[in-house]
């Protein structure tokens, strides 16, 4: 399932096109809804050096030449976190607008993992709830966050 276009930081100007281009290039991005059984999530910050540094967000990262989404996201995941994933698909795509790229995330649940969380990149990590205790929050993740939202119903229980 495909959302629209999220804007982010709108007030501020966009990446400049490179001579002959016609118009901004496309990064895919793989990213990981990492979920324990009792409903936790995993956020993870940005490093320092990024951009956006300090801002939560799902963990994950570029597809590389020829990889698939599930083939990057296996890749960044035990990059950054040191963690070896089981089955992953696609769940959800946005197209996020970022003053410093156009990108398309392609969020997975991963609900099967093996290893001890690792945070390989100098990040912080956070297994959370909604409302997530920490910010703030990277645009791109806002989305998801509601998403997982709209599959939990009064009580609190999750819907397949």
């Amino acid at each position: 399932m495909s959302a629209g276009l999220l804007v982010a930081d709108g007030d501020r100007q966009r990446e400049a096109l490179s001579p002959g281009q016609a118009e901004r290039a496309v990064v895919d991005v793989a990213v990981g809804v990492l979920l324990q059984a009792d409903g936790q999530f995993l956020l993870t910050s940005r490093p320092e050096g990024k951009v956006y540094a300090g801002y939560w967000e799902f963990p994950g990262g570029k597809l590389e030449v020829g990889e698939s989404v599930e083939q990057a996201l296996r890749r960044e995941l035990h990059e950054e976190l040191g963690i070896t994933i089981g089955q992953a698909q696609v769940w959800k795509t946005q197209m996020v607008d970022y003053p410093h790229a156009l990108v398309r995330l392609h969020f997975c649940k991963v609900c099967d993992w093996q290893g001890t969380l690792q945070m390989r990149e100098g990040q912080s990590h956070a297994w959370q709830t909604l409302p997530v205790a920490v910010v703030p929050v990277l645009p791109g993740t806002i989305p998801v966050l509601a998403w997982l939202a709209e599959e939990q119903d009064f009580t609190g229980a999750t819907h397949a």
